[in-house]
Order: structure tokens, then C-alpha cells, then sequence
């Protein structure tokens, strides 16, 4: 099978690692993978290294004829079976460039909302008329696009992004280096701050914490606006504002547990699985994806969207007993060796083309 992936590799490598070693773990089960992406990206000599064929070229803008051209070129003389674009930039691109060829446009889905047939600017990504697939990131992605396509809903799946553990490996930040002891209740909050991020849910929910060995750190950017509730709470001395850090990874691995109040706009969100992945449960919310990867009860908490009195029942559970911290924990970190491991998202993205590639 040829394929060609036209996405972004300027990002995190944490963040891009799941989507990379899976197209390289393609080329070793013998399929051809071309990937279109900015030529001075972290991730092209090991893309190189492993057969993966990486050509130089990223849109400039959501209609960019130069990207087109190329891409147009590359698809018709390489006789490719698959091309599948990430993100709002190369979808449109590709899905342009895929005119008069042979090969069949999938998209990736990554976020709930924000896909209306009355927008216009739909039609250049997951509707335009080229697209006869999507992947989604999670069930609530899927469950979301699958009422505004055009293509076939049948078309529209979940495949997860797998994960290696080893890939989040990393030594536990010190509780000294924030001032705090083996004694005290570390809860983390990792956000780029916006409204559906649910930040006020969680500071009103501390109002319902009694534990004084409990503490709370807030990692990110974007809680200015939150300061005025947070002097409010019975314990802002113990709320930590910590800002933009580059080792949320470790910080999380330090925690005993990390929450995620939010209320709207979630995909499966890459904290809860990089907490999961060093072994720290998680108290999540029933918007998007997060159900997906807690299992209510038995890997961590999942409450209602906007309840802060039942995430603050949540977080007394964990606060209150180390031992469910410890037990919870350590399914969590199963839970995400045995249900999202790399191995079954290549398994699963071959069958899904395969099926496409099937279909008239």
C-alpha cells in the first residue's frame, strides 16, 4: 500500500511521536509511506532513517497552489492509494491536490465542535467533496462528525493514537524544588487556559477540601483571570500558580493524582494519557474523550460536566486514601499499555485503508 501523510512535525515530540512511529512502523510491515511536512522539522531524519520518503513542503495558507502542485504531482506519478491529511492547513491542500488521481483522501479529526455544514470554510476539510473517510481522535469525536459529513457516516471511525511507555519515561520532578514534602497531597492541573478548560469548576470545588496536607498545582498559561476566585479559596495558600513548564511529564509523574475539570471541547486529552503513562491516576470530567481513557471507579473518577461538588467528592476519595491512589494508579498505567498501544493503531489504520480502498 502507498501512502502519503501531509501534516505537521513542528511540534512537541511527545506530542507528534504517536502519529510519526506509527508511519514508521508501516514502512516495517512493508507498506510505502510519504510524508509532506516542513523539511526542518525535528522528526525528518529519523523518518529518513527508517524509510520513510519526507518531501520538503508545507502550505503556506489553507489554499496554497504551490502545496497543491506538488502534492498533485507526487500523487499521480507515484500512484499512491491513500492520502490522508492532520490538520487545517493540509487537509484542504491535499484534498485539492487528490483531484484527478487515484487516490483515496482521509482526514484526522482531532477535537469535538467546530464542523457545521452552514460554515463554508468545512468544505476545504472534512466536507470538502474529495474526503471519503475520517479518523477521529476518540468515540465523542467520531460521534460528533458522524452528524455533519458528507461522505459515508460508516466512514467516520475511531482508531486511538498508540502509545509505548517507555516513550514517557522520566524521572519524577522534586516535591523540594515547589517547597513541599512526601507528607503533602499533590494535585496537578495541566492547561492552556480557555473557557472550556473549566478552571472556575475547580476552584470552587476546592472550597469543599479539608485536607490541609492537600495541595494544588496549576500548570500553564492563561489563569490571570481566575486569580480573584482563587484568593477567594479556604486554601489559595496551597493553590500553586506555577506557569508555562516544559517537564509537565515528570511533574506529573511527582503528583498523586491530576484533574481535569473541563467542560466542553475535549478530544482525548495527551495530559490524562501522559499521567496515566507514568502511573498517576486522574479525576476527569464526561465531556469529549476523557471517559475513554478513566474508567470510573477502577483507573481514577469521572463526574458530571460542571459539578464542582462532586469533583470535590472525587478528589476527597483520592486525598483521604493513598492506598486507592496507588491502586488507581497503577491500572491506569495498564489501561493504557493494553488498550492504546502502538502495535493496534497500525493494526487498525491498515484495515480501515484496506476497507476504504475496497469501496467504489
Amino acid at each position: 500500500m502507498k501512502i502519503l501523510v501531509a501534516s505537521s512535525y513542528h511540534h512537541a515530540w511527545n506530542s507528534v511521536r504517536p502519529e510519526a512511529e506509527m508511519l514508521i512502523q508501516m514502512v516495517k510491515q512493508g507498506h510505502q509511506v510519504t510524508v509532506a511536512t516542513q523539511g526542518d522539522a525535528d522528526y525528518v531524519a529519523r523518518f529518513r532513517d527508517h524509510g520513510v520518503k519526507v518531501i520538503d513542503c508545507y502550505p503556506t495558507k489553507k489554499i496554497c497552489p504551490k502545496t497543491i502542485r506538488t502534492l498533485h504531482h507526487e500523487l499521480k506519478t507515484g500512484s499512491y492509494d491513500i492520502c490522508y491529511g492532520f490538520n487545517s492547513k493540509t487537509i484542504p491542500n491535499a484534498a485539492f491536490a487528490c483531484i484527478g488521481t487515484q487516490a483515496k483522501m482521509i482526514t484526522y479529526r482531532g477535537t469535538t465542535g467546530g464542523l457545521y455544514r452552514h460554515d463554508p470554510t468545512a468544505y476545504l476539510t472534512h466536507l470538502h467533496p474529495k474526503v471519503q473517510g475520517v479518523i477521529c481522535v476518540s468515540n465523542a469525536v467520531r460521534d460528533d462528525v458522524r452528524q455533519h459529513v458528507l461522505c459515508n457516516p460508516d466512514n467516520v471511525v475511531t482508531i486511538y493514537k498508540g502509545h509505548q511507555l517507555a516513550w514517557y519515561n522520566v524521572d519524577p520532578t522534586t516535591r523540594a524544588s515547589f517547597n513541599l514534602t512526601d507528607n503533602d497531597i499533590i494535585a496537578v492541573c495541566a492547561a492552556h487556559v480557555r473557557p472550556s478548560k473549566g478552571i472556575s469548576v475547580l476552584i470552587e470545588a476546592t472550597h469543599h477540601i479539608k485536607n490541609p496536607d492537600f495541595q494544588l498545582l496549576l500548570i500553564g498559561s492563561g489563569f490571570e483571570p481566575y486569580f480573584d476566585e482563587i484568593k477567594q479559596s479556604p486554601m489559595a495558600e496551597r493553590i500553586h500558580i506555577i506557569g508555562h513548564r516544559q517537564d509537565v511529564p515528570s511533574i506529573m509523574a511527582m503528583a498523586d493524582f491530576q484533574v481535569q475539570p473541563s467542560i466542553s471541547g475535549e478530544g482525548l486529552p495527551r495530559t490524562i494519557i501522559e499521567a496515566m503513562a507514568n502511573g498517576t491516576t486522574s479525576v476527569v470530567t464526561t465531556t469529549g474523550g476523557s471517559p475513554e481513557l478513566v474508567d470510573d471507579g477502577k483507573t481514577g473518577y469521572v463526574v458530571p460536566v460542571g459539578d464542582a461538588a462532586a469533583f470535590a467528592e472525587a478528589m476527597n476519595k483520592l486525598i483521604n486514601d493513598k492506598n486507592k491512589i496507588q491502586q488507581f494508579s497503577l491500572a491506569a498505567k495498564e489501561k493504557l499499555d493494553h488498550e492504546f498501544n502502538a502495535t493496534e493503531t497500525v493494526r487498525n489504520h491498515i484495515a480501515y485503508f484496506n476497507r476504504i480502498l475496497q469501496q467504489k
